[in-house]
């Protein structure tokens, strides 16, 4: 079979990754063979099944410095397919000064397009422990299983599975110090970023789609928070065909999403999936979004219409679905920035822009 590689976009801002990026791409293969879908420097897929990712992004350890005030650990959550959580927990006075001080927790999906990534990026390690002190919350990074070996839905499985284990009595044994900080009694926010914020999407539409007492099943999801959804469509939308005018450092190119999708969804499906394409077998509008959800959307991201469509969509089909609550949509576009912004660029704007998205989430999950 012909190899399937995209060109290697000039990814990003950061230096230090960046570098990584460039040696991962030039590495020559050491397996005999053939390459059926790369995208270089980030994954290769062999025709015998055999998947290669680079390490160019380091992993840290759960005892790696941490954001002021914030400690982390790391949790096992089922060990028969390997899922585990970071978890964050502030511990500086005005949080925790009390053992009985309650906090709101926050399950937080990493992005990757299903197919790379780990909660134990030193990127993601450094946004939620920093997160985690500004929103005064604890959160859970949860480390799911990558496509193309574990195609979806194995990543919303291991969500739910996530997000039942930390709602249950399970996870509030006395070997758990940090669950005693954990307010369950509000509920939780599900966020995350690209993939991750697909993911976060799909549990909590899965939760309500598949309950017969729909408030019941998500009494415990307060809100979602979407960092620049990783959704798509086999019709392309106006940022997906005017690649020019995006960001020239973002990490994901049209090619690149195509490859992603085409290594996650389940076999024989296009991008007109529902897990791909919410909008594109709608049968029942209420089901578009079950609960309240932030969306931030970059300007300069090849997703940015894809995520307005997505919230025009939201904002008309938005109903009342757990506890009289409004199932309403918040759309924030952070200008000049591209995608994965705030974990992968060191720029000043979008250093700017992630202070700035900060703080509306923050606003959100304290709302």
């Amino acid at each position: 079979m012909r190899r399937k590689q995209i060109k290697m976009a000039s990814t990003w801002i950061d230096p230090r990754f960046n570098r990584q990026l460039q040696t991962a791409a030039g590495r020559k293969s050491t397996n005999n063979n053939m390459i059926k879908d790369e995208i270089p420097g980030l994954i290769r897929v062999y025709e015998d099944g055999r998947v290669e990712r680079p390490p160019i992004i380091p992993t840290v350890p759960c005892t790696s410095p941490a954001a002021a005030g914030v400690t982390s650990t790391d949790a096992v959550i089922d060990g028969s397919s390997n899922l585990w959580a970071r978890v964050y927990v502030p511990v500086k006075d005005g949080y925790c000064s009390s053992s009985y001080y309650k906090l709101p927790v926050l399950v937080y999906f990493h992005g990757g397009g299903f197919c790379v990534g780990s909660a134990a990026w030193s990127c993601y390690h450094s946004f939620l422990s920093g997160l985690a002190g500004e929103l005064g919350c604890v959160i859970f990074s949860v480390n799911y299983r990558l496509a193309p070996e574990h195609r979806l839905p194995a990543a919303y499985d291991d969500g739910l599975t996530a997000l039942a284990w930390i709602t249950s009595e399970d996870s509030r044994s006395s070997q758990y110090w940090w669950s005693r900080r954990c307010n369950l009694s509000t509920g939780v926010f599900l966020a995350g970023d690209s993939a991750g914020a697909n993911i976060a999407y799909n549990v909590a539409r899965t939760l309500f789609t598949n309950s017969s007492s729909s408030s019941s099943k998500l009494r415990y999801i307060q809100g979602l928070v979407l960092i620049q959804p990783f959704f798509g469509g086999e019709t392309r939308t106006p940022s997906e065909k005017n690649t020019h005018d995006m960001s020239p450092n973002s990490p994901l190119t049209l090619s690149a999403a195509d490859t992603y999708w085409r290594l996650s969804l389940p076999f024989g499906a296009n991008r007109d999936h529902p897990f791909c394409n919410p909008l594109a077998k709608v049968h029942e509008p209420r089901l578009l979004l079950p609960v309240p959800a932030m969306v931030c959307i970059s300007e300069m991201d090849v997703l940015r219409d894809r995520s307005l469509d997505f919230c025009d969509a939201a904002s008309r089909a938005a109903g009342t679905v757990v506890g009289g609550k409004k199932a309403a949509v918040e759309a924030i576009v952070y200008r000049g920035v591209g995608h994965a912004f705030h974990v992968l660029e060191r720029s000043a704007v979008a250093q700017i822009r992630a202070q700035e998205m900060v703080s509306h989430i923050k606003k959100f999950v304290h709302q």
